[in-house]
């Protein structure tokens, strides 16, 4: 891989910059814990929501995108749906609003504004939530660490560095090229030099995001995905240039129907007879019967989008904002900055590798099919200009680091507010406070960084956290927003019986026992894992008396939510009589589906404007207008509406 000094010196200015943000945030984060953690919650919306873009921009996510709009072409839109993309929508209509009424620091200490303090159950429910929260924290830290190594040794491999750095040196020399010896030093070293590279970058994210606190992150975040947009649109340009300047019918070159984001029963897109290894890896993705994947995807991701915010950086950055209204703009915000900005780069790229793709470094997995996700550096090795791949690199370096520093940001504050504070020093002054946030983040770097150390796959520990603990995370926080009966007991058998049960599956599958659930067959199995959470759920709040009336009423007034709160709307117009119901379910779903299709179009536009297609692109464009327009008078004018 090639990578010039100008290159170097980008990357290199890129941190130097990181770290300077560190230090001059420092003294802005010591004035208080809330400032530290939650930059004193004064930070504006619309930084807010660059910065939780920015941490969703980042390298493996990309790859992924590009990898998928290759394959997929505009069908690739709807797959996004399984993560799922459009919880922003929820967030952006009503739930941001509800959560940060709450005025808490962490979703664990979300619960005391829910059940109160004195429930059965209230602080066993605390603990799972907290156990939950670190256990995401360092798992995606791992995740990151050892991606963002991986992804730096294409560009900058082993044998380029290992005279500079002595240690690096393994002798793979000593050995026979092409002996197995050789090979099996050659993979170590190379491993061990990702691992080298994974920590000298989570140092410097480490250093400004313990430093600086949560105006440090969102600083330098603000900075990153400002170089972001920039790279994203030279990549695009670079595109469209390469496409027009090769005189190549692009569409002959893919399948029939790749250019159109429209589906029947099935998938319809046939490789066969251009690349063998396209159809073989649509075949055991398992979307062949798109409608039903996409179905069963929409089904599942509006019940995870029901639930709200894991208790992650996204939670934070909601519970950082000025107000409840300006949650709203920022989740709203994170759709319209995020998905043109960031699929005008993944279109940029898919078109640069279906132009180019026999010319194209690709590698391999060990069965010898093709890695569809190195489309992406291949592409930024050969086809960017010098300079551009310096800026591209440090850009999604950064999105590495962003991702990091949001991570530890709430790992922090999990381990300060709802363990420090609440059981071995709540009166604890502000220096303390601060210096416990160091301790804690350090704390946090050590065990992410450890695990990433001791793993090889990655994304054994990925599927496991995103499917096992995502999965459980479900049934209980729906119920928690829109029924009075659930109580702090019923939430922790709920999450613990969810964990647990939707945590087999990818177990068996990652040990090597069984097949049966990869793939999106694990999908099909998601009614059972939240039927047996509800089973769970309703057990366990019908075994405990409900929650205390005083804490029930405070939460409906406060928080104001739609759902089965009858009983508890009486009490509370015994002591506000003439106080009414939140009556914007219908607007909030009418704008949840305006939200959602939205998104769709959002994505879409820069595909179209890119390969040139202007009619669907003019298209696209007006049914965004309307439904801006529509939003305007439904969401926009009516934030305080509840």
């Amino acid at each position: 891989m090639r990578l010039t000094p100008i290159d170097l010196c980008i990357i290199a200015a890129y941190f130097i910059m990181m770290v300077a943000i560190g230090i001059i945030m420092k003294n802005q984060a010591k004035k208080s814990k809330d400032s530290y953690l939650m930059g004193g919650k004064k930070l504006p919306w619309y930084m807010l929501g660059l910065s939780d873009a920015s941490d969703m921009f980042d390298i493996s996510g990309t790859m992924l995108l590009v990898s998928m709009a290759f394959l997929y072409g505009f069908k690739s839109v709807w797959i996004p749906w399984m993560w799922p993309v459009f919880n922003q929508v929820f967030l952006m209509v009503f739930l941001s609003k509800w959560l940060r009424r709450s005025n808490a620091t962490t979703g664990a200490e979300w619960l005391g504004t829910r059940f109160g303090l004195t429930d059965k159950g209230v602080k066993s429910s605390h603990a799972v939530v907290v156990a939950f929260a670190l256990m995401l924290c360092i798992g995606y830290m791992a995740y990151a660490f050892v991606g963002v190594g991986e992804f730096l040794e294409i560009f900058i491999p082993y044998q380029s560095i290992k005279d500079v750095i002595p240690f690096l040196d393994q002798n793979v020399e000593q050995f026979a090229v092409g002996s197995p010896q050789y090979t099996d030093a050659l993979i170590a070293a190379k491993h061990f030099t990702a691992q080298f590279y994974g920590v000298s970058i989570c140092l410097v994210a480490t250093f400004y995001s313990i430093v600086g606190g949560m105006h440090g992150i969102v600083l330098a975040d603000f900075i990153k995905y400002m170089i972001m947009i920039v790279c994203s649109i030279f990549v695009g340009t670079i595109a469209m240039m390469h496409l027009a300047d090769s005189g190549i019918v692009f569409t002959s070159k893919m399948p029939l129907g790749w250019d159109d984001p429209f589906f029947g029963m099935e998938l319809g897109l046939d490789w066969t007879n251009i690349m063998h290894d396209a159809g073989v890896k649509l075949q055991k993705d398992g979307y062949r019967l798109f409608s039903a994947v996409v179905g069963m995807m929409f089904f599942s991701g509006v019940l995870k989008s029901l639930a709200g915010p894991a208790p992650n950086y996204d939670c934070q950055k909601i519970l950082s904002t000025k107000s409840p209204e300006e949650a709203s703009k920022m989740s709203g915000f994170i759709s319209i900055i995020l998905l043109p900005i960031r699929y005008f780069m993944t279109m940029g790229l898919c078109i640069l590798g279906v132009l180019y793709f026999k010319d194209l470094s690709v590698s391999h997995a060990a069965d010898g099919s093709i890695n569809f996700e190195s489309i992406m550096p291949a592409v930024i090795n050969k086809y960017l200009p010098v300079g551009l791949v310096g800026l591209v690199l440090a850009g999604f370096l950064g999105a590495f680091m962003s991702n990091f520093s949001g991570t530890l940001n709430a790992g922090q504050a999990y381990i300060v507010n709802d363990i420090y504070l609440k059981y071995f020093k709540p009166d604890a002054d502000r220096k303390s406070i601060i210096r416990m946030g160091y301790v804690s983040g350090t704390i946090m770097v050590i065990f992410g960084v450890g695990l990433g150390l001791f793993i090889k796959d990655v994304n054994e520990i990925f599927n496991i956290i995103t499917a096992g603990l995502y999965g459980g995370f479900v049934c209980a926080n729906v119920l928690k927003w829109y029924w009075w009966r659930f109580n702090a007991n019923g939430f922790f058998w709920g999450m613990l019986t969810g964990i647990v049960a939707s945590a087999i599956p990818p177990i068996l599958s990652v040990t090597g026992t069984t097949d049966f659930f990869e793939g999106t067959r694990l999908l099909y199995f998601f009614p059972v894992f939240i039927t047996i959470q509800l089973v769970a759920c309703i057990i366990g709040s019908y075994t405990a008396p409900p929650t205390n009336t005083e804490t029930l009423v405070h939460f409906y007034k406060t928080v104001r939510p739609w759902g089965f709160w009858k009983p508890i709307h009486a009490l509370a117009e015994q002591q506000e009589p003439g106080l009414q119901k939140n009556r914007n379910f219908s607007i909030n779903m009418a704008n949840v589906g305006m939200g959602i299709t939205g998104q769709i179009l959002l994505t879409l536009l820069p595909m179209y404007f890119i390969l040139g297609k202007w009619t669907g692109f003019g298209i696209v464009l007006a049914l965004l207008a309307v439904i801006f327009a529509i939003m305007k008078k439904t969401w926009w004018n009516r934030l305080t509406d509840y």
